[in-house]
């Protein structure tokens, strides 16, 4: 079988390694078929992989010709496929991957199939970093401790994982503590340029990828197209089947100037966060251009590409240029692939230079990199910019605003409280003020006396991938710890503190650098290699403090350098979490509170008594450059990574189960077979309306996938737990929601379980509770689900702007799928969760413009009629949903826009989702 040569595009050209197949994309602009080199870099790369993969089937000679002539001024509402070159996931969303693929095989021997022809097409890895949880910390025990508990938790899920690296071909997985996903995606999977044999010829594409993490974005900072997905659609990619996605607008950021003195990377990505949520770029692209890119190192970039999410972009993209290759060379990578990179980029028009024309872009904004000032994010949102300089202020404000709290201020200046109110300089003080001093609690912890207070922060964790892939910010955190270390500072002894590095490579360089010892003085000992914090896995608060917490009903703080920080995420004794660089998660610490003034108050005192301030301790950049180059060698990478999918001891010591077919356990309370494809049609059904349906949750904006689907700990009265005690788990045993998502009775019993979800259904209550409106008793939502199930009744969810924002989370649309919800009518969906929805058979439709539950005054104790759904159903046509009050029978009539995008996305919903449309062409092929 020859390859395709769409257009003439096929060539050859030069590699070190002799001649390879290339598919040049100015032969389209030769054809006139668009001016290809002032296309944004990343829809050339998406046009390459369009063109390269031309079958006149799932890709055609038109998906080329219509994205080669892309006017990013009039972007046309046409789709495309995409078809990656390979898939990454975590354990998190990975595990329900896993067990998805499992069901299909079972399914397939069921119904007299090929149960192997379920199994990856194209490479697929995953890396299990979400599962290790901060129980202990501040000791050179934790890591050991802990690692033991991860695996005493999770050994089921384990074992499944090894199953099935055994049992399905294209299929790797990174153990644990081992790094986070996207740094070892950044540092050693990602390739950047592939050189494959296909049907006896080498090809050299681009890398591309999807990711079952919404992070996966930070791949982006390599010039890698990629972007997170829910695990739903991950599975139909490794299972062949393209995803078609709506041609983007692009969306340029010009960077000029650099950072001063004192700012970071956390910082510049804050701003950039805050400045692309106010111009708004959902379902976009974003590609940075200018001058300024080439003063930005990779890590920096990566910390700006891994928070697209948070900036609402579908992408955060850097093209290839010489840092790329610095970078490539400075982790270890082979001398062979960086030539391979350079030669390709450059010959493929893929390579950026500071001189080259920009690329026209659907819209542009731009940032001076030298006003970009020292920051935090908060408290619940991460595009909620905070100046450092204001974080007492802003503090103030949000107990009345966003906490709803009254402050006794007896014995406060008064001019400081106006100070705060009309935000006027405080002054200079060798003290701090505490403007909560009324609220202090007094109690011991091992044998030290502490207190704490409104704002007092008792979670200071530097997690996640945002920051730890930046040698920068980490090699700082270790010199401001040094500094403060010398000058006698200490953490105050309610800070829960915590030191996860994203790879073994941080602790490598931390600990070549001298500079590990005083993060441990500081008691930010290493915990664990994971994403730990910024998931929702920062584990127990010592009990004297969450006692002084509830007894007191104080509005404690966390500070992380992760970047979600969503109401209810972090830990559940903590309302205020804030976003911040690592050296400032350790200023917090010694600090102990976001009650500081840091230009005016010192962060604490040395041991004569004099005073303390950060500028006192803050490492200058040259200092930081200095530690880098004498620290971080290339050696370090290829030495970590070698023998990266062997695992420790407990891994290998895990007993694989045996054949192709996985062997489900019905007392397992990890893993259980899905019910998606049970009593499974052959034939597709009909579509109809949806008639006589009642509203599960009435629900205002920016509802996250944390509340629709939470991390974090499973309560014990809550259903889930309720579960757990009934197949006799322990309370010490639940584990997390997250640990548990290959069980689909733990996780629908979770959905919409966050215990700060407010349903309006219920005024005045915080968590998964609803009204059952046959008996109008108030009851949690899954009891609720199942009563209406059991009566025949659908059910809908209401909800208003950004609905489904945060992690990509299958089990947000699973779980709402399990309950019976067959539709959400919202303001506007996040990306990921739409597409999820959709994949699940979930009817996403939208209100009008302009209108929304409140404007069309539905209080959603209505019963709906959903009507115009059958099998003309086209995509983003307009339904019209009838609403009856049930007592007065008056009826308001109103019109939604479907929300099904595209015809392959209407095919999916007439499936009833996305797997079963690929489940039902696989059983077709095989009796055929």
């Amino acid at each position: 079988m020859t390859l395709p040569n769409p257009f003439g595009a096929k060539d050859t050209f030069e590699t070190g390694s002799g001649p390879a197949v290339i598919y040049r994309l100015s032969r389209l602009e030769e054809e006139g078929l668009g001016t290809i080199s002032r296309l944004p870099y990343s829809i050339r790369v998406l046009l390459e992989s369009v063109l390269r993969q031309v079958d006149g089937f799932r890709v055609t000679e038109e998906d080329v010709a219509t994205l080669a002539g892309y006017d990013a001024k009039n972007v046309p509402a046409r789709e495309v496929p995409y078809l990656p070159a390979r898939v990454v996931l975590q354990d998190f969303t990975g595990v329900p991957a896993v067990v998805d693929l499992a069901a299909m095989r079972s399914a397939m021997q069921r119904y007299g199939g090929d149960p192997t022809r379920i199994n990856p097409h194209i490479p697929a890895d995953l890396v299990i970093d979400h599962s290790v949880q901060v129980d202990a910390f501040g000791s050179a025990y934790a890591l050991f401790f802990n690692a033991e508990r991860e695996y005493e938790r999770n050994r089921e899920r384990y074992t499944l994982l090894r199953w099935a690296q055994t049992a399905f071909d294209n299929f790797r997985v990174v153990p644990p503590a081992t790094g986070i996903i996207h740094q070892v995606n950044l540092e050693y999977l990602a390739k950047v340029v592939h050189l494959v044999e296909v049907n006896g010829e080498r090809v050299a594409f681009p890398d591309s990828l999807v990711g079952t993490d919404s992070h996966t974005t930070m791949i982006n900072g390599l010039g890698v197209l990629g972007w997170g997905v829910g695990g739903i659609e991950a599975e139909a990619n490794m299972l062949g089947q393209p995803i078609y996605m709506l041609i983007p607008e692009v969306v340029g950021f010009k960077l000029y100037g650099e950072l001063p003195e004192g700012a970071t990377a956390t910082d510049l990505v804050l701003t950039i966060t805050q400045m692309l949520r106010q111009k708004g770029v959902v379902g976009k692209f974003v590609e940075f251009y200018g001058p300024g890119v080439s003063k930005l190192s990779l890590a920096d970039r990566a910390t700006i590409a891994n928070m697209a999410p948070e900036y609402g972009a579908t992408m955060g993209f850097f093209p290839v240029d010489e840092e790329t290759l610095r970078y490539l060379i400075g982790t270890g990578r082979s001398e062979e692939l960086v030539d391979l990179v350079e030669r390709y980029t450059k010959e493929q028009g893929l390579f950026r230079t500071d001189d080259a024309p920009e690329p026209v872009y659907t819209d542009t904004l731009e940032l001076d990199m030298g006003t970009v000032q020292p920051s935090v994010a908060g408290p619940k949102r991460p595009q909620d910019r905070i100046l450092l300089k204001d974080i007492k202020r802003s503090f103030w404000l949000d107990m009345k605003k966003t906490f709803g709290r009254e402050v006794d201020t007896t014995g406060i200046d008064p001019e400081v409280i106006e100070a705060l109110e009309t935000g006027k300089e405080l002054p200079t003080s060798t003290e701090r003020t505490s403007l909560y001093k009324n609220h202090e609690v007094e109690f011991s912890i091992d044998d030290v006396d502490a207190h704490i207070t409104h704002g007092s922060t008792v979670i200071a964790a530097i997690t996640s991938c945002t920051n730890t892939s930046n040698p920068s910010v980490m090699i700082g955190a270790g010199l401001l710890a040094k500094k403060a270390v010398e000058r006698g500072l200490t953490v105050k002894p309610h800070v829960k503190t915590s030191l996860a590095p994203g790879s073994r490579v941080v602790s490598k360089y931390l600990e070549e650098s001298g500079l590990l010892p005083f993060l441990e003085a500081l008691r930010f000992h290493i915990v664990g290699y994971g994403c730990t914090t910024c998931i929702g896995n920062s584990g127990p608060l010592p009990e004297a403090i969450a006692n002084a917490i509830t007894e007191n009903d104080l509005v404690v703080s966390a500070v992380l350098s992760g970047n979600r920080n969503f109401e209810g995420r972090i830990n559940p004794y903590v309302r205020a979490n804030y976003l911040a660089s690592p050296p400032l998660v350790i200023a917090f610490a010694l600090a102990g509170t976001v009650d500081i003034d840091f230009e005016h108050e010192p962060i604490g005192h040395d041991p004569n008594g004099q005073p303390v301030y950060l500028r006192d301790i803050w490492p200058t950049q040259e200092e930081i450059r200095s530690y880098i180059r004498r620290a971080l060698k290339p050696e370090m990478y290829r030495e970590e990574y070698a023998n990266v999918f062997e695992g420790d001891e407990h891994w290998k010591a895990l007993e694989i189960p045996k054949g192709k077919i996985y062997e489900w356990d019905p007392n397992s309370t990890y893993i259980q077979e899905p019910p998606f494809f049970m009593d499974f049609p052959l034939d597709v059904p009909d579509l109809t309306p949806i008639r006589g349906a009642r509203v599960l949750a009435l629900l205002g904006d920016t509802i996250t996938t944390d509340h629709i689907s939470p991390a974090g700990p499973i309560l014990v009265n809550s259903p889930a737990g309720q579960y757990l005690l009934s197949k006799g788990v322990q309370p010490k045993d639940f584990n997390t929601y997250g640990a548990r998502r290959g069980n689909h009775e733990v996780m629908m019993r979770g959905t919409f379980a966050n215990v700060r979800l407010r349903n309006k259904l219920v005024p005045g209550k915080e968590g998964g509770w609803t009204v059952y409106f046959p008996t109008g008793e108030e009851m949690w939502i899954y009891d609720a689900a199942m009563r209406y199930k059991q009566d025949g009744t659908p059910l809908l969810v209401i909800a208003g702007k950004e609905y489904g924002t945060g992690s990509s989370r299958d089990w947000a649309a699973k779980g709402t799928y399990l309950l019976g919800i067959k539709a959400v009518i919202a303001e506007s969906f996040e990306r990921i969760h739409r597409s999820n929805l959709v994949g699940m058979g979930v009817l996403p439709l939208q209100f009008k413009e302009g209108e929304n539950a409140e404007s069309l005054g539905l209080t959603g104790r209505e019963v709906y009629d959903i009507l115009g759904i059958d099998n003309d159903l086209q995509p983003r046509q307009t339904l019209t949903v009838q609403a009856t009050d049930s007592e007065s029978g008056e009826t308001k009539t109103f019109e939604v826009i479907v929300r099904l995008d595209t015809p392959v996305e209407v095919e999916y919903y007439r499936n009833g989702g996305i797997l079963h449309t690929v489940l039902r062409n696989m059983l077709r092929e095989s009796r055929n």
